[in-house]
């Protein structure tokens, strides 16, 4: 668990870098309509969570920080409410909630209307979420008319979030172990089963049964050539035999996401061609993984990710010319068209800058998270790929913390190594 003095540190934070005589609001996340009367299980916002591990809607945060740059902090919750306790379950309250948080003062929800309209008389620096929905713009606009600047607060959050404390880097590793079970569980499942999503099924299984809250993003389950669709998520098709599966699934532990991919054959064994790409991807994972540190750049991740991959590519004979035109040409994006990786956090896709203020590229720092995440996809009806090839998608993708003498990759002992797969399969 993150403790409320954590959260205290980081609302501080965040006031230092607000400026003075300014009002800045940030709200929870709305309920969503899944169809008619029900609804999407209900997911704070990563931001407003980052600030104070509230997790109930119907509420906000509110900053004001007065010309001498003194600065209070004020809460709003949900009223309770006996019958909608009935319906709906417990809310904190006011009263809870005074004694949870260190802000200067909690309000209802209800109230928040009136304490805009109050504190933002004369001051002339409004600060909000710019994706925030329309119904809430037009609340803030209101009062708004004799501000002089408005500013995205999101991107200060979103900088806060790239370097991760101790406590969040607990929560990703647990969100991983989990991960693992389900990736193993899969790999000891996958000759036995039929269809893409009874392996979906034993994945989720395994997440909820060892308490995470959700999977962090859509699970994918593409056997064959579907593993050529970089977002299948239909997970429906029959697992025939002799194919690949690439299963891209990761789990949400207490707001903290994982992401692993992993590519298993259907049978016990991988073919000899299934090998060739296999080994290939792999080995520039491990190259890529062994160059992060601080002071490197995602961007020279990507530039040797590319070369590597596009070099086994012709090796292989799937291209065909010099590695250097190739490249100019950027004919290797036809089978590899995605990044390296991305950052890691309370997102799968984590809501953090890869440029600064100045637009100049943000280079690796101790406590950020990146996955990395080369792949091949080799499409079934692409005539020009040599035909034992045609039909392959493979990606393997970890998740890995710069720390200041290198790196630590936080899913190592997930089974990539094709004998520890096929031994687990087996």
């Amino acid at each position: 668990m993150i403790p409320e003095s954590e959260y205290k540190k980081r609302r501080e934070r965040l006031a230092k870098k607000l400026k003075p005589d300014s009002l800045s609001l940030l709200f929870s996340a709305s309920k969503k309509v899944r169809s008619n009367d029900t609804e999407y299980p209900f997911r704070q916002d990563s931001n407003f969570y980052y600030l104070c591990g509230f997790k109930e809607d119907s509420a906000a945060l509110l900053f004001v920080k007065d010309k001498n740059s003194k600065t209070k902090t004020y809460l709003f919750v949900a009223k309770k409410e006996p019958l909608e306790e009935l319906w709906n379950g417990k809310r904190l309250g006011v009263k809870e909630a005074k004694k949870s948080f260190s802000v200067d003062e909690v309000f209802e929800y209800s109230e928040l209307n009136g304490k805009i309209k109050e504190f933002m008389s004369g001051v002339s620096r409004l600060y909000y979420d710019f994706k925030l929905d329309y119904s809430k713009v037009k609340l803030v606009k209101r009062y708004s008319k004799s501000i002089y600047t408005i500013e995205n607060i999101a991107l200060l959050i979103e900088r806060m979030r790239l370097i991760k404390s101790a406590n969040e880097i607990k929560l990703i590793k647990k969100a991983i172990a989990i991960t693992k079970e389900a990736h193993h569980r899969a790999m000891k499942m996958a000759a036995t089963l039929s269809y893409e999503y009874e392996l979906q099924a034993e994945i989720e299984y395994l997440f909820k049964k060892s308490g995470a809250q959700s999977d962090a993003y859509t699970s994918i389950v593409a056997s064959g050539d579907n593993a050529n669709t970089l977002h299948y998520i239909s997970n429906d098709a029959k697992l025939l035999k002799d194919t690949l599966i690439l299963i891209d699934a990761g789990c949400e532990y207490r707001y903290y996401a994982s992401d692993i991919t992993r590519t298993i054959p259907s049978s016990k064994k991988f073919t000899k061609a299934q090998k060739e790409i296999y080994g290939m991807v792999l080995e520039v994972q491990k190259e890529i993984i062994s160059m992060i540190k601080p002071g490197i750049y995602r961007s020279d991740l990507q530039r040797r990710a590319e070369h590597l991959l596009c070099k086994g590519m012709v090796e292989l004979g799937i291209l065909k010319g010099s590695v250097s035109k190739l490249l100019k040409q950027e004919a290797h994006k036809k089978y590899y068209p995605h990044g390296i990786g991305h950052w890691m956090g309370l997102d799968v896709h984590d809501q953090a800058p890869y440029r600064d203020k100045n637009s100049k590229e943000i280079a690796l720092k101790a406590g950020m998270v990146l996955t990395i995440e080369p792949g091949v996809y080799l499409p079934k009806d692409d005539k020009s790929i040599p035909k034992k090839y045609r039909g392959i998608g493979v990606r393997i993708e970890d998740d890995i913390l710069i720390k200041k003498d290198g790196y630590e990759n936080l899913s190592k002992e997930i089974f990539k190594e094709i004998k520890d797969i096929e031994s687990l399969i087996s």
